[in-house]
């Protein structure tokens, strides 16, 4: 899908705003690819993001979920808005494990206010191999922000 934005310094707007992501940066995930309705990041799985039976934690996982459905729809909005997650949902496909996660997170239906979204979580074992381990899905809602 080829969507055009509205904000010609979009790389440039997402970068900083992730830049400002507190939380984020806490669980330390990181933004590896910026496109038009498209952001990708990646996460290096801790002890600090497992549950009690040594899997990710779901929050986790819909967490990164989240942030690059937000992202990919914040990529197509113009200058001085943003946008805030209006509905989320997460299909748990199987256990999280490995060594690290992608998101990959892509605008599926763009509009003036709504900006419906997927994102795939993949887990990265030791050898390269990559498993599907949850899907999300969300309704993301352009706002008017100030500087």
């Amino acid at each position: 899908m080829n969507y055009e934005t509205r904000n010609p310094n979009y790389q440039q707007t997402i970068q900083a705003k992730f830049d400002k992501n507190v939380f984020s940066h806490h669980i330390g995930f990181t933004l590896s690819h910026i496109a038009p309705g498209i952001v990708e990041g990646e996460l290096i799985i801790k002890e600090m993001h497992l549950q009690q039976s040594g899997i990710v934690h779901g929050g986790v996982t819909s967490t990164i979920a989240d942030i690059v459905m937000g992202f990919s729809a914040y990529t197509l909005v113009g200058e001085g808005e943003g946008t805030v997650t209006s509905d989320l949902k997460i299909a748990y496909l199987r256990p999280g494990n490995g060594q690290k996660l992608l998101a990959r997170g892509r605008v599926i239906k763009p509009g003036r206010l709504l900006y419906y979204c997927e994102a795939d979580i993949i887990s990265v074992d030791e050898l390269g191999s990559e498993t599907l381990i949850a899907r999300g899905y969300a309704t993301m809602c352009a706002v008017k922000i100030g500087k």
